[in-house]
């Protein structure tokens, strides 16, 4: 009997949720303290906003960086060296004296972060073959789910004992909770089942015609793409709707319908994945999310922003996943933290680029048409390597022989 695909593949896919679900508070913790953050340092929101920069730094390395390391030592030994990177940083931001000190912790807190999302979705996907879409799109959806849980955990200690007090517990759910679930992961893969996705990829890349560093670099470039117009819909759908005169209780809802939206988007993809592959399932999420940026542009009315943010919520959640497929499919299995790692960063830094792209091009014109139409032409750039990469995956009718 397979390991690929086993009963203890699904189980270990169950262990990896749960410890992302921790790990991954990080990415968001920042954001709900901000507003508390700005009142106490006495800073402006541009100032506030810096530890969350520096969190997604953090974050956009540790993928690549810990990526590697998964490759190296196991996926195990990082996430209790993160899980302690995680604790010690929140329990020190709990102390943070001034708001310098606070960015560098969570520096530290989102370098931590980063194992619960791209390398672990690399260690999941070794243990699946003919399910590895729908694993990949499950354990990615705990980075959404976390972010869709955690806030409603933490805010009666937000309106209570202060956002101090809530570092200091999600220090100790990472130290208590997430290290010892941690250690139940150390099975390791046996070598037979790294061999029969090593064969499986050699086939698919034989096709393509290019090789892994050359498929890597496209699809890094093809991930800044979709993720520069992914990120101005969800960066700046608050102060979009503060701007059309709605308030930000409303964005922040219309910013929750897009996760929850991602998150069956993911869980689609995941199945859609397995039947026609991660390539395909990528082309049609860019292009589904590039129609839903177009309708942005002459939406104003309230309920048709909720509309379209909820189209734009399922097509783009499945997105990022889709490359984890794709770097699974195609490139090496024995360095799958590493390129998955690697492709994952580059989909962060589209990320920051693009919310930072599109404040820039407000500030320019007043308006946020032309970031939406600088997302579409990013958006368009992704599309263009996918259908390239299809095109190569093509089946080429034999050239006749020479006379």
């Amino acid at each position: 009997m397979t390991v690929l695909d086993s009963r203890y593949s699904w189980l270990r896919l169950a262990l990896s949720l749960a410890v992302s679900l921790i790990g991954n508070v990080g990415m968001w913790a920042i954001i709900v303290v901000l507003p508390a953050v700005q009142a106490e340092f006495g800073t402006d929101r541009a100032g506030a906003s810096i530890p969350y920069v520096a969190t997604m730094l953090g974050f956009a390395l540790g993928n690549y960086a810990i990526g590697r390391a998964v490759d190296r030592f196991g996926v195990v030994r990082c996430l209790v060296a993160s899980g302690v990177l995680i604790a010690v940083g929140y329990a020190a931001s709990a102390h943070a004296p001034n708001i310098a000190v606070l960015t560098a912790l969570q520096f530290i807190v989102g370098f931590g972060t980063a194992s619960c999302f791209g390398p672990l979705i690399a260690d999941v996907s070794q243990w699946f073959l003919k399910r590895r879409g729908i694993a990949v799109a499950l354990i990615a959806s705990g980075n959404y789910l976390a972010g869709a849980i955690w806030p409603l955990i933490l805010a009666d200690i937000l309106a209570g004992p202060g956002w101090r007090t809530a570092f200091l517990v999600l220090a100790a759910a990472a130290g208590f909770i997430m290290l010892p679930m941690a250690l139940l992961l150390r099975r390791p893969l046996p070598d037979g089942a790294l061999q029969a996705s090593e064969t499986a990829a050699r086939l698919k890349a034989r096709y393509v015609g290019l090789s892994p560093r050359t498929l890597t670099i496209l699809l890094a470039i093809a991930g800044i793409g979709c993720c520069v117009a992914m990120s101005m819909p969800q960066v700046h759908i608050v102060a979009l709707c503060v701007d059309l005169g709605y308030g930000p209780a409303v964005g922040a809802e219309m910013l929750s319908l897009m996760l929850m939206g991602g998150v069956a988007s993911r869980i689609v993809s995941g199945l859609l994945a397995d039947r026609i592959g991660g390539v395909w399932t990528l082309l049609i999420g860019s292009t589904l999310q590039m129609l839903a940026l177009v309708l942005y542009l002459p939406t104003t009315a309230l309920p048709s922003l909720y509309l379209v943010s909820l189209v734009f919520g399922l097509s783009q959640g499945g997105i990022v996943p889709s490359y984890a497929v794709i770097v699974r499919e195609y490139l090496p299995a024995r360095e799958a933290g590493a390129k998955v790692g690697l492709v994952i960063m580059a989909t962060i830094v589209g990320m920051a680029l693009g919310g930072w792209m599109s404040g820039w091009i407000f500030d320019l014109t007043g308006s946020y048409t032309w970031a939406f139409l600088n997302g579409i032409a990013f958006n368009a750039l992704n599309i263009g390597i996918m259908l390239a990469i299809v095109l190569r995956s093509a089946p080429r009718a034999p050239r006749p022989a020479a006379a």
